[in-house]
């Protein structure tokens, strides 16, 4: 069945909420219950090899749930929100189209809201990107992310101040339409018809899940990982070079950090990004919270889907 637009008609539903707070789990959960695939909406994990640090999971792990847009880039490749939605959008339709339900999981916020809002992408000036790239490469990030943050915190507070290439875009934004970079969103109107579902739960308890994730990235390979991905151009990857975990073993490896320096570094940062993703995500209405650690948590998730879409 087929909408006005010619689109499969569906509920999509959207997995959100911070790193290690139970996404996957409950994907793969909600997955079965509701006879669904899984929409990969995490960013990193569209980088071929970079499984250990993005806590990819294993063939084993997605316990025969289909799952698309992973592994899809090369890690030279720059990150584009553009030509993601265009394939998680043809992915989504041909779930639909099959009368299987589309599970978005991830916690890339702007990369939710492309697939399931009509989003249209603010314009791109080449001379004026190539300048503030020519002042990246010169003088690092800090200095733009301190330009970022006088001309537009509330996108500053949605950025790492390590991602060069979002600071870039962000000014290049800004300065091309004299507005700051939020303004230049959409007020959200549906693509999909959607239910969002946030997992999170108590700070400090996320906070040991961290420490713990990080842990086990260390004790399952990260290193040799990371070094097997320099042989693939990971340093030169403007957008996978600066991944959680593979920016820090980069640096240790470059002789910047040791390796104790490194894996700690990679919590404090994990723990600072969560703080952006709560951040981004609690401001949007439409997501329904659970605690991921709350007994009932699939059987509360099922019950906020729409029944026709189960």
């Amino acid at each position: 069945m087929t909408g006005d637009e010619g689109r499969p008609v569906g509920t999509v539903v959207a997995v959100v909420g911070p790193t290690a707070a139970g996404k996957s789990a409950l994907s793969i959960a909600l997955a079965h219950a509701l006879d669904g695939e899984v929409v990969n909406a995490d960013s990193m994990q569209l980088y071929r090899g970079m499984d250990i640090g993005t806590a990819k999971l294993t063939p084993a792990e997605r316990d025969g749930v289909p799952h698309h847009l992973l592994d899809i880039w090369d890690v030279t490749e720059p990150a584009s929100v553009a030509e993601y939605q265009r394939l998680a959008r043809a992915a989504v339709d041909d779930i639909l189209s099959r009368g299987r339900v589309p599970l978005l999981v991830g916690g890339s916020g702007l990369y939710v809201r492309a697939v399931l809002e009509r989003f249209e992408f603010p314009g791109t000036d080449p001379a004026l990107r190539e300048r503030l790239e020519r002042e990246l490469a010169e003088v690092g990030p800090a200095p733009l992310y301190a330009r970022l943050r006088a001309a537009d915190p509330g996108a500053a507070e949605s950025i790492l101040p390590g991602n060069g290439r979002r600071i870039v875009r962000a000014l290049e934004v800004i300065e091309l339409t004299g507005a700051p970079f939020a303004a230049s969103l959409p007020e959200p109107t549906p693509y999909y018809p959607s239910v969002q579902v946030g997992v999170d739960l108590d700070t400090a308890l996320l906070d040991e899940r961290i420490a713990l994730r990080v842990d086990r990235m260390w004790a399952d390979g990260l290193v040799a990982e990371t070094r097997e991905l320099v042989g693939r151009g990971l340093p030169e990857g403007r957008t996978a070079s600066r991944a959680l975990g593979y920016q820090q073993v980069l640096r240790f490896l470059d002789g910047e950090l040791t390796e104790t320096e490194a894996h700690d570094e990679t919590v404090r940062a994990t723990r600072r990004f969560v703080r952006r993703q709560r951040s981004w995500f609690r401001r949007d209405p439409r997501i329904h919270w659970l605690d991921s650690t709350a007994a009932d948590v699939i059987e509360a998730a099922v019950r906020l889907v729409p029944a026709a879409a189960r």
